[in-house]
């Protein structure tokens, strides 16, 4: 019976893939940042630094290791629905890690007001294409090394990904990553900006 129904869901089907893109996206609008730091009693990460509920925004809390979990956490929600999908097709898993990455930038409980979607970004690789995460994970750390900008090693990241899945022939999961990736950007629009004027933290520095 199962095997019967991943032969089924090859095939692009309507109604089983909106159900795997709102799973991915309740998957991917879990704020783990905003509940672990009102687990341990910080003061609402929204007022903190910029407002993000991600693992960078966590770490100006002070609490590095809840930064970590926060990370981990984020990118997990992003695997796990990608692979979920995966299960049945290729198509499939694609759909829900796309729901996983919405949801991440804009979750209904927020608002729509989400993360910028990096972790979640990585975590949605690494179910679909483990090899384009280690090309993330090298490109982001070359770029950190050399320019210390955290913000700008994550755009250079997210750009190479797609790019490196093309060269695989992974021409599906390459298409949906470089959909993900413009909306990564435009969610770093002011990171960019302040890239370019010379006003942007560096990895280390003071916030």
């Amino acid at each position: 019976m199962l095997t019967e129904l991943r032969v089924a869901m090859v095939q692009p089907d309507l109604p089983f893939n909106v159900l795997m893109l709102l799973m991915g996206y309740v998957f991917g609008s879990v704020p783990f940042g905003l509940l672990l730091t009102k687990l341990v009693g910080t003061e609402d990460l929204r007022s903190i630094g910029s407002g993000n509920i991600g693992a960078t925004n966590v770490l100006r809390t002070g609490r590095k290791g809840l930064a970590a979990a926060t990370l981990i956490l984020d990118a997990f929600k992003g695997t796990a629905a990608a692979l979920i999908g995966l299960h049945f097709s290729e198509y499939t898993g694609v759909v829900a890690g796309l729901g996983a990455f919405l949801g991440h930038l804009y979750p209904v409980w927020l608002k729509g007001k989400g993360g910028k979607g990096v972790a979640t970004y990585l975590g949605v690789t690494l179910g679909l294409a483990w090899p384009g995460a280690l090309v993330f994970a090298v490109v982001w750390l070359g770029i950190a090394f050399i320019t210390r900008y955290s913000s700008a090693a994550a755009l250079g990241a997210s750009a190479a990904v797609p790019i490196a899945l093309w060269a695989m022939a992974r021409t599906s999961v390459a298409e949906l990553l470089a959909a993900l990736a413009v909306l990564l950007w435009l969610k770093h629009w002011p990171n960019i900006s302040r890239l370019m004027d010379g006003t942007e933290g560096k990895i280390g520095g003071k916030t």
